[in-house]
């Protein structure tokens, strides 16, 4: 009997973890549902002379979607590696300014580190890159990559100043989005833009969930999810 017992114990505790992990992927794919849905709700309100900023652009996925709506699209992608992508992907459209740098709070020059594996599928690594050393997807101990930084609250200042109808910023940059959206909400500024669709990452620095959790009551703020921390 005590064999027994413990062998329908072991049975329900591997139960137990399939319905979890389970109950996990159904609500990631609920989540990049609701994300996609949204995403597209904003490019339908897109027109000409609207600007879109695509920081973290990576290879140009969402960078390509933005362009087809025929606004203006700005695409900021710091690793020399994908920006070569993000480049050949996009080069049939006049609309879209790549710029081979990253978005942050104050202009400069930082190291960019890559995710470990990054060599051995370059695709799919190379969305974990960062400019955060204590993120858990890089290898900080591999070598870094000194790229640009480029002062991203004053560069949306400027824009607006000059009258641009700022029509969305997507902004998936790898831990460097929690000082970034801090001193944009600071500083008021999606409430003179469309909507700030950003993904963040609080499983990748420990340390840093009651940051992230004040940055979520933050955005719940702002009407209509025009601070959308859903990104996925």
């Amino acid at each position: 009997m005590g064999q027994e017992s413990s062998d329908a114990q072991e049975l329900e505790e591997r139960l137990r973890n399939r319905i979890k992990r389970l109950r996990r992927t159904a609500e990631k794919s609920n989540r990049r549902a609701a994300a996609e849905g949204f995403l597209d709700g904003v490019i339908a309100t897109l027109r000409p002379g609207d600007l879109v900023v695509d920081c973290g652009a990576n290879v140009g996925s969402v960078t390509l979607r933005l362009a087809q709506s025929g606004a203006d699209v700005v695409a900021f992608e710091p690793d020399p590696w994908s920006f070569k992508q993000l480049e050949q992907a996009t080069a049939d459209y006049d609309n879209v300014t790549r710029i081979n740098a990253a978005v942050g709070v104050e202009a400069g020059t930082l190291s960019l580190y890559r995710s470990g594996s990054f060599e051995d599928d370059r695709h799919k690594e190379s969305i974990r890159s960062s400019l955060m050393a204590d993120a858990r997807s890089v290898d900080a101990s591999g070598d870094a990559i000194p790229v640009e930084v480029i002062d991203f609250p004053a560069w949306l200042q400027a824009r607006l100043d000059e009258g641009r109808r700022i029509g969305m910023v997507k902004m998936d940059i790898e831990g460097a989005e929690l000082d970034l959206m801090e001193v944009l909400l600071d500083r008021g500024v999606p409430d003179q833009t469309g909507p700030f669709l950003v993904e963040t990452h609080p499983g990748l620095f420990p340390k840093k969930r009651a940051r992230f959790a004040a940055l979520a009551e933050r955005a719940k703020n702002y009407p209509a999810k025009r601070v959308n921390l859903d990104w996925i």
